[in-house]
């Protein structure tokens, strides 16, 4: 898997740095555009997290392109933090790129704890699914985007997540539409063992309903 480092301009005239990994697949075109959200950036999160590179790798074994870009702030992308809300524009400004790259493609939103939060609530015509690791329901202040949506939503939680209980996340989704809560059992919200296995069988289920085939 070869990362390609890229430049996107988002619509507030940031200039953001991301990763790009192409598919490789004999079948003809990549399946879909997989789209990743970091993990906060205030507390260390980046691109490089060991959770958004499984994602890349599921996306990889699953004949998906994938894009991440490091959220406004974060490594050597420029502009300032702002708790999740101009985050957005950064996740619409990876969509552009995969508009421009590969004309009608399909996108998957995914994103790992803050940068799963930010992924629910980027709105595209393109999208079609949500990738969500370990999301914080605090972060949730308001109801994303993603939760009226007719599209698929698979939410990962880890059984011992110190941010985010099984019954708050479930409560939390109750009334949403099309979404699955998976429990990821012996694992905290860092996911130190098991992330890619957890990743692939999630965004496979993912595409095979988003997709349809």
């Amino acid at each position: 898997m070869t990362l390609e480092t890229v430049s996107l301009g988002t619509l507030d005239g940031v200039t953001l740095e991301a990763d790009v990994v192409w598919a490789q697949t004999d079948q003809g075109a990549a399946r879909a555009f997989v789209v990743i959200g970091h993990p906060h950036p205030l507390h260390g999160g980046s691109r490089h997290d060991h959770v958004v590179r499984a994602i890349q790798r599921a996306a990889h074994r699953a004949g998906c392109h994938s894009i991440t870009p490091d959220f406004r702030g974060s490594g050597n992308s420029m502009g300032e933090h702002d708790n999740g809300d101009a985050e957005r524009l950064d996740l619409a400004a990876a969509c552009e790129f995969v508009a421009m790259a590969e004309d009608d493609m399909p996108v998957i939103m995914a994103g790992y704890s803050f940068g799963s939060v930010v992924a629910m609530n980027v709105s595209n015509p393109a999208i079609m699914g949500w990738l969500a690791v370990a999301p914080p329901v605090a972060m949730m202040s308001n109801r994303p985007t993603a939760a009226n949506s007719h599209r698929p939503k698979h939410l990962l939680l880890p059984r011992h997540d110190q941010f985010t209980s099984e019954e708050a996340l479930r409560s939390a989704t109750a009334d949403w539409t099309a979404t699955t809560v998976t429990v990821l059992e012996s694992v905290d919200h860092f996911i130190a063992a098991g992330a890619d296995d957890a990743c692939s069988t999630a965004l496979d289920a993912l595409l095979r309903e988003a997709l349809r085939d």
